[in-house]
């Protein structure tokens, strides 16, 4: 391993990683794995690129240097930005799973135990049977999860990283806010979102904003598609910031008009969730007490909503096309896994079909601590009523319009009148 001090991380995070990952490889009786999740890779050395359509992997012997095999081009990636050394690279018309073998011949692995992510989407069935076809003398072993076995619970190191994250959600989310009005469109409000968070620090997200209006609401995880905001409309906003490929992630509502009863109840039912929440998470819960907490007051409503997804996923390390850790740990039902400090949640008590054509949401990401939890936001959670934003804008755009039609129409005029003189 070569120290270094530029990276993500202090050097000694990422050793105690490593070891933590062979201890994990002794326990199940493997000489090595084969890592090819780009978060687990990010996770492990401090590589990323977003060419990861490419095979890449990372692999790491129970004894001796750890190695990666990636394309050429991203070979760049791991002296630029990892602790490693040794690269194995293979050009665009070579063969991946042959390099990855060759190099388990080189540095003596080619008849021992080997563990390879037989789940991960990064790992594909072809190339799997590839390397069962030619990796013939040792043995290959599922090892799914051995690395988020030490991605769940979140370091003091990536809790201060996942609060620079925060920083970016909360400025996309107060400009996406500032920008809800009729007359513009859901491109506009994604616009100004983005360009908050990047100013404020952030990186390129795994998912970009969700940015949906009125009847729009309804479809499941769609965004902005050029709908022009309707006046009395209500935008459903979810925003998530991103630094050094750590993610926070929040949910608001906004109204362009004064608040019905039933979005009055809504409101209501979603924060009481989440104070509910704030007030049980803590080492020691089950997954499925969580759930069923948030899922009993949300469900308890007579506006026609449901919380129709889980209830929370764990959040933090991801590339796209998602946010979410949900794969290692999601709230939801039946789930007995027990929560301990330093794992890191989005709580979504959204509410779909209030009144039955439409989507508000009001969520958090949180971290456990030693005896409860903390949020990494510290931003009101009311859904923001703005009637004034409903009518005004469109008579002052419209009146834009009209002017600049009149004084097309005068210089016409004037145009006309100067070739006649002439």
């Amino acid at each position: 391993m070569k120290e270094r001090d530029d990276m993500t991380f202090p050097f000694e995070e990422y050793q105690r990683r490593i070891n933590g990952l062979r201890e994990r490889m002794k326990e199940r009786l493997l000489d090595a794995v084969v890592i090819t999740d780009p978060e687990n890779l990010m996770y492990l050395t401090d590589y990323q690129t977003t060419g990861y359509s490419f095979f890449q992997c990372l692999v790491v012997p129970l004894e001796g240097e750890p190695f990666m095999i990636t394309r050429e081009l991203e070979a760049t990636n791991v002296y630029h930005r990892t602790w490693l050394e040794i690269a194995r690279p293979y050009p665009d018309t070579g063969d991946a799973i042959q390099m990855l073998v060759q190099s388990l011949r080189e540095f003596g692995l080619k008849d021992k135990c080997i563990g390879y992510e037989r789940n991960s989407y990064f790992f594909p069935a072809y190339h799997q049977d590839a390397i069962h076809t030619t990796f013939t003398e040792g043995r290959l072993l599922d090892c799914f999860g051995i690395v988020e076995e030490g991605r769940v619970c979140k370091s003091q190191a990536e809790l201060e990283v996942m609060k620079k994250a925060a920083r970016a959600t909360e400025a996309g989310m107060r400009a996406g806010i500032d920008a809800c009005r009729a007359g513009v469109s859901e491109n506009d409000i994604a616009a100004e979102i983005s360009s908050a968070m990047f100013k404020a620090g952030g990186e390129a997200p795994a998912v970009m904003p969700y940015v949906v209006s009125g009847p729009r609401s309804l479809i499941g995880h769609a965004t902005w598609e050029g709908r022009v905001v309707q006046p009395g409309e209500h935008v459903f906003l979810e925003v998530g910031g991103c630094y050094r490929r750590y993610h926070t992630a929040m949910m608001r509502t906004v109204v362009l008009d004064g608040l019905s009863s039933s979005l009055v109840k809504a409101q209501e039912r979603m924060k009481l969730a989440l104070k509910e929440a704030h007030r049980a998470i803590r080492p020691g819960l089950t997954v499925s007490d969580a759930d069923n907490l948030i899922r009993q007051i949300i469900t308890d409503n007579d506006v026609g909503a449901r919380l129709i997804t889980r209830s929370g996923y764990s959040i933090g390390i991801a590339f796209p096309p998602s946010w979410d850790e949900g794969y290692m740990i999601s709230l939801k039902q039946g789930n007995s896994a027990i929560l301990r400090e330093g794992m890191t949640f989005h709580l979504i008590p959204w509410m779909w079909a209030v009144d039955g054509d439409k989507t508000v949401g009001i969520s958090d990401t949180i971290y456990v601590t030693a005896d409860g939890c903390k949020s990494f936001f510290d931003m009101d959670q009311d859904i923001v009523s703005k009637p004034e934003e409903s009518s005004s804008m469109v008579s002052a755009d419209t009146v834009a319009k009209v002017t600049a039609t009149s004084d097309l129409s005068k210089a016409r005029d004037a145009k006309k009148k100067a070739d006649k003189s002439d």
